[in-house]
């Protein structure tokens, strides 16, 4: 579609962000946006497109570092990249929503700007033998809300270059292979359940994942209910939002306990131990919440929403009060959820600091669930909220090969 930019192809279709609505052809528009973005930037048509979804966390945050449970689902917002091979080292990258860069795989080395989550994943898989690329990429998944945009990046980076470099496609290796870029290339000390999830996600279910063995089980979501996203309009920077803080306040409290991770201790062994209360607060959090987590997948599979969303609640209440990372503004809208009738439970969800929050709502409550919980955290914040029902969706896969087949 020559002279159609990839925003204005969007625009025509965008709709209104508070119901989310999906139309039926809404994947196709992204996919044929993405695929005119490369055309328009590089003059050829792109050999392969990805997309990689974003992920809400049900209950189970600042868990996986620690090597305990999480239990998380893929969303049908998502991060889309077209690519081709180049004859050169260079990897060139045109994203509708970040701009552009460029990086050579021959001296890799940081920019401090987006194009270093591709970079890192390039350093991390071992840059000898990749090819360069054209790269192009857009998303209708928020930066910055905790929604994994950082995590589908890189694994759809990953799986470009696996298709283009003929290296093969193994999930949960390739899970290993973006934290790694994100640990040691970035400089966030995350976990693995963004990377894992946005990897191996199954269409409608949440995945209960044990951090320590990557063993995964795969939990229906209940009929009747909605998992419903409520964007504060906040935003963090991992980086420098004391996110790698908590995991040292962990990590001083499990050598302290004289275990591995916070995933072996229990609250028995916090009431004898000389914790300063600070890694006190953090190691409450980290091992009440794995309970949490554990027994939210029984609520799951019982079809116990009343009891689900209790434990969501008591996690919301944890993360705020022992580990720190609410806000004033995830406060309210997670209270101005909890507040409307058919709401089961609300939390913040991802590392916190700004964000967003989830809630399970019935699904004939949606739409004054919406509106009142809109109206109601603008009273109390001045903020306006986006809302939108999140189907369970796949992890990353690649959606045409038009001039690989």
């Amino acid at each position: 579609m020559p002279g159609l930019s990839s925003s204005t192809l969007l625009a025509r279709t965008a709709l209104p962000e508070s119901l989310n609505v999906r139309a039926s052809g809404w994947e196709s528009c992204v996919r044929e946006a993405v695929a005119a973005l490369f055309e328009q930037s590089f003059a050829r048509p792109a050999s392969v497109i990805v997309r990689a979804p974003g992920r809400i966390n049900l209950i189970g945050d600042h868990t996986d570092y620690n090597d305990g449970f999480v239990l998380p689902m893929a969303l049908n917002r998502a991060v889309w990249m077209a690519a081709s091979g180049r004859t050169d080292r260079a990897v060139r990258v045109i994203s509708s929503e970040l701009g552009e860069g460029r990086f050579e795989l021959d001296g890799l080395s940081r920019q401090g700007t987006f194009v270093d989550y591709l970079s890192g994943v390039a350093w991390a898989m071992d840059p000898v033998g990749l090819p360069g690329l054209d790269i192009a990429i857009t998303s209708d998944l928020p930066a910055g809300a905790g929604l994994s945009s950082s995590a589908a990046i890189e694994i759809a980076t990953l799986l470009a270059f696996s298709e283009l470099g003929e290296r093969g496609w193994d999930p949960v290796g390739s899970a290993k292979t973006a934290r790694r870029a994100e640990n040691e290339w970035v400089g966030v000390a995350s976990g693995i359940m963004d990377q894992l999830i946005v990897a191996i996600a199954r269409a409608g279910h949440a995945t209960l994942i044990d951090c320590r063995s990557l063993r995964v089980k795969a939990l229906p979501i209940p009929g009747g209910v909605e998992v419903v996203v409520l964007d504060s309009g906040t935003r963090r920077n991992l980086t420098d939002s004391g996110y790698n803080e908590r995991r040292l306040a962990c990590d001083r409290a499990a050598a302290v306990l004289g275990v591995e991770k916070l995933r072996d201790a229990g609250l028995g062994m916090l009431d004898d131990a000389r914790l300063n209360p600070v890694d006190l607060r953090r190691a409450r959090h980290v091992v009440t919440e794995n309970d949490r987590v554990l027994a939210f997948a029984s609520a799951l599979e019982l079809n116990d929403l009343v009891a689900a969303g209790s434990l969501m609640n008591l996690s919301h209440e944890s993360l705020r009060a022992d580990f720190s990372v609410s806000t004033a503004a995830l406060d309210a809208l997670v209270d101005s959820a909890r507040s409307q009738p058919g709401c089961f439970g609300a939390r913040l969800t991802g590392a916190g600091m700004g964000g967003c929050a989830v809630a399970l709502v019935r699904s004939e409550a949606m739409p004054a669930f919406v509106e009142c919980v809109r109206t109601a955290y603008r009273t109390a914040t001045g903020l306006e909220a986006q809302l939108y029902p999140s189907e369970a969706t796949n992890g990353a896969e690649v959606v045409s090969r038009s001039a690989l087949s």
